[in-house]
């Protein structure tokens, strides 16, 4: 055993060496090529140079400081600051390093930094940078330890002096008296809560006390409602989910006067579901804001989905009153009325709105998820009824596989006066709710005709999953039907073609990951049969596997024909047939047609298949290859999961001894179909 492990590490040794080999080579290259443009003064080729020797040894602190001092060389003063950042981490003893990063921090106004640096090596650095940081640290701390006497005497003299509160507590955060910081921004918000960059002043120093929920509420209400750059930054220091409803509640308890934040709110209400709180928010921002003609507009559609006529009409005319003839369309579009015949020059949405979507479909595009979702966000608080930015949202929340946030969008984009985005969006919405429900019961079916068995077959599943929340298992029950119409070949000894049983089992799988899952299941097998090779009709069944399926091109249903390719590996343990495990290797590859508008939206598939099975108990039945060509087709008009296939295979039994011998050809045709709730 000692020696076999020793093989082992051995060979795993060999095998990383050679890499280790390269990323030193490839360092060195680049280097090479800096010091040479260095010695000619070409700084941007040196930089571009050490970049590459710092992506080919990344933990090598002496690559990063040679690119900070030529970084400095052509004035890049803050990439210098955050490569000397970098090599200080990589090497905390290097306090020479240390020093030039306090140095720039400080020129780079991150006086904090700085002076936390210089106090670190002060303390613990030797001769020169000792000396150094004490007096660069005295430099520092002297100006703010007086400054906050000055304004603490000022705040004694006057308690209400905004300007006192501010830069008390702006110094306080310099010199990392957090306590003392966070309490004088409180007050100066108490005295002036216009001003929502002070919410962003106590988010990040809450963040800093460690205080998570309080910080949260406060960089959330600053995230809604303020100047754009400061709902930036605030973004930036929120998680990158979406709020909960009591996070909201939380920023609102802060910040009650703010009347975007509470508008998101009362949107994420109607999203949910829960119209009286909605109707509530609403009413509580048209008192507030009576000019406010969206949420005028919003609080009279929901009077009239609880059929509350009066109180609708007194806000709808409001709206169609107020000269907004965008908004007022909208209302007449509810409400089914003709639309303005003479409409004035259309008004240009909100620029801010327009330039966010115009960044956020660049970076949709290009495959910059982050940003698009950035960029969405903010065009969606400039414009809150967009329901394209709505849709987007959800798309995008989607491919980063943040399924909750964009299961929120797409069922407020399937709310769209418009039918193809609302077509859209109740496709998306409808085809991810299941995963995310609780309780998630899926059915599938596939009836099928042999030529070669002349018989018609049936396979069929029943499965109820319980959604365990983020635990990547998910428990089930489930009934399995796989019979046939024929039911036997022979007469003296009778051969059965299928299990012609339910199959009655609780089991548990793991969520699809790129593609992949295992499960195992315990239950029993029930025969519908009197069947003479089994004692009696129920009988112990225990299964479980693995399964990966990646599929790439133009599939079936898609929005374009083109070439396809899918491939299937499953390998299931089955304890009915002798406790075998059995292994199937499926691929297609083949052209997706484009849509038949002719026929009906006829929808087609020509492919070619190639089949692997064996099993480890090397039974006859079970190890063989097919391989021939086939087609999928459907109709757009049937439902998305339902399609019809025929193959034609020339199969081949590896192993000798099959009664009906080695070939055989089988021309199959059967029809899938599978739906969710």
């Amino acid at each position: 055993m000692r020696s076999a492990q020793s093989l082992f590490l051995a060979a795993v040794l060999a095998a990383r060496a050679p890499a280790v080999v390269v990323e030193q080579d490839s360092a060195y290259a680049h280097l090479e090529e800096a010091y040479a443009a260095l010695r000619v003064k070409d700084y941007d080729a040196a930089v571009a140079a050490f970049r590459q020797a710092v992506e080919a040894a990344p933990d090598r602190a002496s690559i990063r400081k040679d690119l900070a001092y030529t970084l400095l060389k052509i004035g890049e003063n803050e990439a210098a600051r955050d490569e000397f950042g970098e090599a200080m981490r990589l090497d905390p003893s290097d306090h020479h390093v240390a020093l030039e990063y306090a140095f720039l921090c400080f020129e780079t106004r991150q006086e904090a930094m700085a002076r936390r640096i210089f106090d670190r090596v002060r303390r613990t650095g030797e001769g020169d940078a000792r000396r150094t940081a004490e007096q660069a640290f005295e430099n520092v701390d002297r100006p703010l330890r007086e400054g906050i006497a000055r304004w603490k005497r000022v705040v004694e003299m006057d308690p209400n002096n905004f300007s006192a509160h501010w830069e008390l507590a702006r110094l306080a955060e310099q010199r990392d008296e957090l306590e003392l910081a966070l309490q004088h921004y409180q007050y100066a918000w108490r005295l002036r809560p216009d001003r929502r960059r002070l919410l962003l002043d106590m988010g990040r120093i809450l963040q800093q006390l460690g205080r998570a929920e309080q910080a949260h509420a406060a960089l959330l209400a600053a995230s809604r409602g303020a100047e754009p750059r400061v709902a930036e930054e605030a973004r930036a220091l929120l998680d990158a989910r979406y709020p909960y409803v009591y996070e909201f509640e939380r920023a609102l308890e802060l910040d009650p006067t703010n009347v975007d934040l509470r508008r998101e709110l009362a949107y994420l209400h109607l999203a949910m579901g829960n119209r009286e709180a909605a109707e509530e928010e609403f009413r509580r921002i048209v008192e507030a804001a009576p000019d406010d003609l969206l949420s005028v507009a919003q609080l009279g559609f929901l009077h009239l989905g609880r059929k509350d006529y009066e109180g609708a009409r007194r806000l709808l005319e409001r709206v169609l009153a107020s000269g907004n003839e965008e908004l007022a369309d909208r209302v007449r579009q509810v409400l089914h009325l003709p639309q303005s015949l003479k409409r004035p020059p259309e008004t240009p949405p909100k620029k801010v709105s327009v330039e966010a979507k115009v960044l956020a479909e660049k970076s949709y595009q290009a495959g910059y998820l982050k940003d698009a979702m950035k960029y969405f966000t903010i065009a969606h608080l400039n414009d809150p009824v967009d329901f394209e930015v709505m849709l987007k949202l959800g798309q995008t929340y989607n491919l980063l596989r943040r399924d909750e946030e964009a299961l929120l969008w797409f069922d407020l984009a399937r709310r769209s006066p418009d039918p193809s985005i609302a077509e859209q969006a109740e496709r998306s919405y409808r085809t991810l709710r299941p995963s995310l429900a609780r309780l998630r019961t899926t059915f599938w079916s596939l009836p099928l005709y042999s030529t070669r068995w002349r018989d018609l077959f049936a396979y069929a599943q029943v499965k109820t999953e319980v959604s365990l929340g983020r635990v990547p298992l998910l428990p089930y029950i489930s009934v399995r039907f796989t019979g046939d119409a024929r039911q036997t070949v022979g007469s003296v000894v009778p051969q059965y073609l299928s299990e012609s049983s339910f199959i009655f089992g609780v089991g548990i799988r793991t969520k699809l990951w790129k593609g992949m899952f295992a499960w195992a299941e315990a239950g029993s097998d029930v025969s519908y049969l009197n069947r003479r090779d089994r004692p009696g009709r129920m009988a112990p069944d225990y299964r479980g596997g693995f399964s990966v399926g990646r599929g790439w091109g133009n599939f079936l249903g898609g929005e374009s024909p083109g070439p396809f390719f899918d491939s299937f590996l499953d390998a299931v343990f089955m304890s009915r047939f002798s406790n075998t495990v059995l292994g199937s290797f499926r691929n297609r590859f083949g052209y997706t047609l484009p849509v038949a508008a002719a026929v009906g939206g006829l929808e087609t598939q020509l492919y070619w298949n190639g089949n692997l099975t064996v099993d480890s108990k090397r039974q006859i039945w079970a190890n063989f290859v097919e391989s021939g060509p086939g087609f999928r087709f459907r109709w757009k008009s049937m439902p998305r999961s339902m399609f019809f296939t025929v193959d034609a295979l020339r199969g081949r039994y590896l192993i000798e001894g099959h009664p009906r011998g080695r070939d055989y050809y089988d021309l199959r045709g059967g029809m899938w179909y599978a739906f969710s709730r």
